[in-house]
């Protein structure tokens, strides 16, 4: 300060523009910031962008906790919003009834984590085929591996209950299983094309390598291949089995029976709430069994919340290193 101030009365109103001029400068570059990104203004804007989308995303979740934890008359009364006056936990206990809870978990789980681990190893086994190996046809097979990704469930849908209803297999895990092991499960053709896009842009020298020490396909595939597509492995098991976990439409054409996943139980906890009303549909918005809805479907999104929590870090990893975001 002292320096400035003799500067000041040494030069005079000269010496108090240029000052001003780079007090000035220094203030635009703190808000604006010397590119378009890194500006106080910038960030504001993007948190600002981020909290909405945020709010889009949270914004149900906490609807269907707060209207999981109301009782009765709060749901009835209009001036109740979003803190319920008396916090109930009776409609978590009648969804745990209502879907049997632990029976329809244990049966996703083992739908969700079988199919998924298979398919991360079908499908990156066809990826390596397709990006690294002397495929015969390849760029057809490809083309028809996109191809199944474009045609939609509904249109097969009659042909594979008919083949699943005369194999005997309906109702059991394999309806699910068998399309995984011949590369066909739920999105299986997007999964192919991740492994395929991470395999091609692995250098050659890697393969050389193991090719002049001795290395077999079978070998160099497990043994280097496979261990550096641990990304790409899990970005795919954790899309496999979220997509699995919440599947609706193929479950509640093969498993209708004591073998159903949540989100089965889930369609059908009105009818075990109400017997009396079984198969009007306009009772879906009963607000009577309301809460417990909202619990039950609250209880079914709560494992891959924390699955996804526990797998955040390694998950946006695996996206960047596997190029999806490209």
């Amino acid at each position: 300060m002292n320096a400035t101030r003799v500067i000041i009365r040494k030069f005079g109103g000269q010496a108090k523009a240029i000052l001003w001029s780079r007090s000035v400068q220094r203030i635009k570059v703190f808000v604006l910031g010397r590119s378009v990104s890194d500006g106080l203004l910038a960030k504001l804007i993007l948190y600002l962008l981020l909290s909405i989308v945020a709010y889009l995303y949270v914004q149900p979740i906490l609807y269907m906790i707060s209207t999981a934890l109301k009782p009765l008359s709060d749901l009835l009364d209009p001036t109740v919003k979003w803190i319920p006056r008396v916090v109930t936990w009776e409609n978590f206990q009648t969804a745990v009834k209502g879907i049997k809870y632990p029976e329809a978990l244990q049966n996703t789980a083992i739908i969700a984590i079988s199919c998924s681990v298979v398919q991360v190893l079908i499908c990156a086994m066809t990826g390596y085929a397709l990006a690294k190996l002397a495929v015969p046809f390849k760029g057809l097979i490809t083309a028809l591996v996109i191809l199944t990704f474009l045609i939609p469930p509904q249109i097969i849908i009659i042909p594979l209950y008919v083949i699943y209803s005369k194999l005997s297999l309906l109702n059991t895990l394999f309806v699910f299983l068998i399309p995984a092991i011949f590369g066909q499960g739920l999105k299986s053709a997007l999964f192919i094309l991740i492994f395929r896009q991470f395999f091609k842009s692995q250098p050659l020298s890697l393969e050389e390598a193991a090719k002049l020490d001795g290395a077999s396909t079978a070998r160099l595939f497990f043994g280097i291949m496979l261990p550096l597509a641990r990304s790409a492995c899990l970005v795919v098991f954790l899309f496999s089995f979220i997509w699995y976990w919440n599947m609706y439409y193929e479950p509640s054409w093969f498993l209708t029976d004591n073998f159903t996943p949540l989100s089965i139980r889930l369609d059908r906890l009105e009818d075990v709430l109400n017997p009396s009303l079984l198969g009007q549909r306009n009772t879906i918005d009963n607000p009577a069994t309301e809460s417990s809805k909202m619990a039950a479907a609250f209880l079914i999104i709560l494992p891959p919340i924390l699955v996804f929590m526990f797998l955040q870090r390694w998950f946006v990893t695996g996206i960047e290193r596997t190029g999806i975001v490209e």
